[in-house]
């Protein structure tokens, strides 16, 4: 089985102004245009845009149109993202980045009072999007952090995450599994067996029959059971693994799509293109020129 691994050298590794003995960075910038390529660093951050009406925003395997605000927070130290012009007209964009060692939570992270953000960090691998009511209860701790020093700097910091926790539900992650490398594991032992022989065998034929006799259930009760804990059908499962890792080829080969399409396990190029079309609201070879758009060799 081949194993697809991200090609960073066309991608900027970042190295932040944060040093060991920050607890965080935060840049508060006012500007006409994006311009920074896309990029990956090992520290967290929470980027805060607002007038970007138009602007394309690419984390991992995700590329959307931002609205008037746009809040993400990215926890995955290979996980490629930028924010584009795209059709932005602004001239008063204004962005507010918080940058973040995961050591920083070290001694706090598995407290119960930090319970509910060590979910929202650990969800924020994918990149997680926060929805307009997130953004309105933040804002103000956002638009006055950069004013803050030194100990009320880091107590504002920490209500931040806090209050954001509170919308982890509501926010969207980004982008998927596969893309991101992650292993999303469920608190059932039988759902972590099949999402690891899927992970293991996604370029192959993979039958429900055996997903189910595999954790020993019938088709019918494994669906149900299956659909329950995960959120997704077993078939919806399947695709996006296997897509995620078709992306990985997209943007980070020069196989043409008909071999991605093979490689990653769909046996029919229309199908691959009519599912990627939907998925993504763009064809395979659209999505490759967009993201190239944003890349830079280094």
């Amino acid at each position: 089985m081949t194993t697809i691994k991200p090609n960073n050298s066309h991608i900027i590794r970042e190295i932040t102004p944060l040093s060991d003995k920050d607890c965080f960075y935060i840049a508060d910038r006012r500007k006409d245009r994006f311009v920074y390529p896309l990029h990956c660093h090992k520290e967290f951050e929470l980027n805060f845009v607002e007038h970007v009406s138009g602007v394309k925003r690419i984390v991992g395997d995700s590329i959307e149109t931002t609205s008037e605000y746009d809040l993400v927070l990215i926890t995955s130290p290979d996980l490629e993202h930028c924010w584009a012009q795209g059709d932005c007209q602004s001239p008063e964009i204004r962005e507010v980045t918080i940058q973040f060692s995961q050591h920083f939570f070290d001694s706090l992270i598995n407290t119960n009072q930090f319970e509910r953000v060590k979910v929202m960090l650990n969800k924020a691998q994918h990149g997680l999007c926060f929805p307009l009511p997130a953004i309105m209860k933040v804002y103000a701790l956002i638009d006055t952090l950069f004013e803050k020093k030194g100990f009320y700097a880091v107590v504002s910091f920490l209500s931040l995450l806090y209050e954001l926790s509170f919308f982890t539900d509501s926010a969207r992650t980004l982008s998927s599994s596969s893309f991101a490398q992650i292993e999303v594991q469920a608190n059932s032992r039988r759902v972590q067996k099949v999402q690891h022989y899927i992970y293991e065998h996604y370029q192959e034929e993979i039958r429900l029959n055996y997903l189910a006799e595999m954790v020993g259930m019938t088709s019918v009760a494994f669906s149900r059971f299956f659909k329950l804990r995960t959120g997704k059908s077993v078939s919806e499962y399947i695709i996006d693994i296997r897509l995620g890792y078709a992306i990985r080829l997209l943007v980070n080969s020069t196989m043409s799509v008909a071999e991605i399409c093979y490689e990653c396990g769909f046996n029919n190029l229309s199908n691959f293109n009519r599912i990627f079309k939907k998925e993504k609201n763009l064809s395979p070879k659209e999505f490759r020129e967009s993201y190239k758009k944003s890349r830079i060799l280094v």
